[in-house]
């Protein structure tokens, strides 16, 4: 097995909610929900790649700040180093450019979805940021 692929993902919450998007059909694990983001290209910073990814996927500039987790996870064909950042939209409007489907969920709300295996830990530090 290959090093771990590298992927930065957006918490992103505003008020009481935080984005959620879908993983679109015909990729690795289609349809769970996630914190939108992605990989890290050759040479790239994980901030730029956060910024890259949001435009990518959702159309949105953004402005990314401080690490909320990392997460190892190793799934059966790969492992993944996840750094979980701090994010906010400064300009756009989301659209589904990447993504399947996105939602803004409440704490209670967040249950009701299924998340990669790699993502599950974070959840305890976003519920806690949520109230």
């Amino acid at each position: 097995m290959a090093g771990p692929v590298v992927v930065a993902a957006a918490v992103v919450i505003e008020g009481d909610r935080v984005l959620l998007t879908q993983r679109p059909g015909g990729t690795h694990l289609a349809g769970a929900w996630e914190f939108p983001g992605g990989k890290l290209e050759e040479h790239e910073s994980p901030e730029a790649a956060l910024v890259r990814e949001l435009r990518e996927e959702l159309g949105v500039e953004s402005e990314v700040g401080e690490v909320l987790d990392v997460t190892w996870w190793r799934y059966p064909t790969k492992s993944v180093l996840l750094l979980f950042y701090r994010a906010r939209i400064t300009g756009g409007t989301i659209a589904h450019l990447g993504v399947a489907d996105h939602v803004w969920a409440r704490r209670d709300e967040l249950d009701g979805y299924e998340f990669p295996a790699a993502d599950v830990a974070v959840l305890g530090k976003i519920r806690a940021l949520l109230g």
